[in-house]
């Protein structure tokens, strides 16, 4: 008989004690969190471009693009009135526009860079906008400095390059009677609250502009101040009497100017072939030019009024050029691009609940439309000839500067519209494109 002995168990080696050193609180942390780190990096930043391509109101894009579009329009059109007299001088035909050029590829920008600063930064920056405003338009007197033409000491000369401080003014003006406004938002039922410092400030900046000789401009300036108390909410009594004033002074200013009172009488003469070499040279050739252009337009390039016919046809009658080039069709096409404009700006002014976006909506609103339709109303011989600029499309490099910013402003107005009323236009989009979808199932 055989027995099998049970199999010993294996030796095995001791194993030593690990030796711990001590850790610091940097080496007890969980090792997940150095792998967590690139997640949250990445996290942060599809929030902060979450928000800056967040979806923007309908009114933002309206705005944006029919400020671009007007942009686009003018610089064909200076370009196309331009061209002639720039070869005529023994210059390359696109000289003349290049400048327009660098200054639309730096108001653009500066558009999209003022339409991210909040309400807030508006608001902070009224007073020093209005007194850099001011400033800037005294620089005109400067001798050496100011440029007089025309009979007009409105323009400065700084390294060869001319500008108009009183577009910067526009701007200034705007956003300080917002300001004051709004601070007295409380107080406006009184009439003495309103007109102080309302009314004295106001004079003042609009005075250093008489001063050159510039009525058409501050006949604007005076516009962006009724404009901005009429959006204010004031009572009509108190906005009237600064309305009977501004007319008052602009009825003052024409009788007592001998060259003003002549424009004038000339744009009442009904047979202004009479004074053809005088006062009605220039209205008459932006008549002649609209109606040669007919329905559809000599086509673009071909205007004869642009070669040398027709003074200032890159800035105060480029409209005259439009219709010349482009006919009734292409001037239809300019009025519905700053109807359009119009139409998102007044959105702003109505779906707002900060009334100092309302109010400074509403002035740089009227300057833009109101200084638009005043050119459009010179050139048609509505008004006498005032010397304004067509927003976005004159040639004037700090006309167009001022505008685009100015357009910015209303951007930023626009980005601070309620979520409800975004929330609200969000579920008529979706509710009409549901609709859509289910006539087109209906038709298959």
């Amino acid at each position: 008989m055989t027995t099998t002995e049970p199999p010993r168990p294996r030796a095995t080696r001791p194993t030593p004690p690990r030796q711990t050193t001590p850790t610091t609180p940097e080496q007890t942390a969980p090792a997940s969190s150095e792998a967590d780190k690139p997640a949250r990096r990445g996290l942060a930043a599809r929030v902060s471009l979450g928000r800056v391509f967040a979806p923007v109101p309908s009114e933002f894009l309206l705005i944006a693009s029919t400020a671009l579009l007007l942009t686009a329009f003018g610089l064909v059109m200076v370009l196309s009135a331009t061209s002639a007299t720039a070869a005529a001088k023994g210059e390359a035909p696109w000289e003349m526009v290049l400048k327009q050029v660098m200054f639309a590829a730096v108001s653009i920008p500066l558009m999209f860079i003022a339409s991210r600063l909040p309400v807030s930064f508006y608001k902070r920056m009224a007073w020093p906008a209005l007194i850099f405003g001011v400033a800037f338009q005294l620089l005109v007197f400067v001798p050496g400095l100011g440029v007089a033409a025309d009979g007009n000491r409105n323009w400065i000369n700084i390294g060869g390059v001319q500008a108009q401080p009183s577009e910067f003014l526009k701007l200034g003006l705007a956003l300080w009677v917002a300001f004051v406004l709004f601070r007295k938002r409380t107080l406006l039922a009184d009439w003495r609250h309103v007109y102080i410092p309302l009314v004295p400030v106001t004079i003042l900046a609009i005075g250093t502009v008489i001063a050159g000789h510039d009525l058409g401009t501050a006949m604007i300036l005076a516009l962006i101040v009724l404009g901005a108390l009429f959006f204010s909410g004031v009572k009509l009594r108190i906005f009237v009497l600064p309305a009977i004033g501004a007319a008052a002074a602009v009825a003052f200013l024409a009788v007592t100017s001998p060259d003003r009172m002549r424009r004038f009488m000339s744009f009442l003469n009904p047979n202004c072939l009479d004074d053809y070499y005088n006062d009605c040279y220039q209205p008459l050739h932006g008549i002649w030019g609209l109606a040669s252009g007919g329905v559809f337009g000599l086509g673009l390039g071909n205007s004869r009024e642009k070669y040398d016919w027709l003074p200032a046809a890159a800035n105060d009658y480029i409209f005259a050029i439009v219709g010349e080039e482009l006919g009734l069709i292409g001037c239809a096409v300019v009025l519905t691009l700053f109807a359009l404009f119009a139409v998102g700006a007044f959105h702003v002014i109505r779906k707002t609940d900060d009334p100092f976006v309302r109010i400074a909506a509403g002035g740089i609103t009227i300057w833009i439309v109101g200084q638009a339709l005043i050119n459009v109303g010179v050139v048609l011989r509505v008004f006498p000839v005032l010397g304004v600029p067509l927003p976005f499309m004159s040639q004037g490099g700090t006309s167009l500067l001022s505008a685009l910013v100015a357009s910015g402003v209303l951007l930023a107005f626009a980005r601070t519209l309620p979520a409800s009323v975004a929330r609200r236009e969000a579920r008529i989009a979706e509710a009409r494109a549901a609709r859509e979808r289910a006539k087109l199932r209906a038709v298959r």
